[in-house]
């Protein structure tokens, strides 16, 4: 049994007995390519990288990742997993299942709109002062 355990800053504590969710992964595909879990591990430690924020459709990679940083003695950055946004039949929202694009007209609605997906109220006029607030906000809910 190989039970990882962590603590995701937006999902709480998680866990994930790789052996029986996961088996066996693939580190080196078919074509000689390094597969993405053993891939993003290094990448990420020869990067410096601290915290990774990605979305929720990908925290049952983290245990198999977490468990290679610890395998090959790498540090384990600090995670978050951000909520999707989904269409109406509970997919996320893609390109590939043809969903709209981002309507950018209006770059400070569009921020504005998004920090909301992500518990964040901002309340500013102009596109500087919102980025600026949303940074703000962000890293004092997140990334304390």
């Amino acid at each position: 049994m190989l039970d990882v355990r962590w603590y995701d800053r937006r999902l709480g504590e998680q866990r994930q007995d790789v052996t029986h969710e996961v088996g066996d992964f693939i580190l080196r595909r078919a074509d000689g390519l390094w597969a993405y879990q053993l891939a993003v591990v290094v990448d990420d430690a020869a990067q410096g990288v601290t915290h990774i924020v990605r979305g929720a459709d990908l925290a049952d990679n983290t245990p198999r990742q977490i468990h290679l940083q610890q395998v090959l003695g790498l540090a384990t950055p600090r995670y978050l997993h951000a909520p999707l946004r989904l269409g109406a039949d509970g997919e996320k929202l893609s390109k590939r299942n043809e969903a709209r694009a981002l309507d950018v007209s209006d770059p400070t609605l569009a921020l504005r709109n998004a920090a909301a997906q992500l518990g964040l109220t901002l309340a500013t006029a102009n596109l500087a002062d919102t980025l600026a607030q949303a940074v703000a906000r962000w890293r004092a809910q997140w990334m304390a």
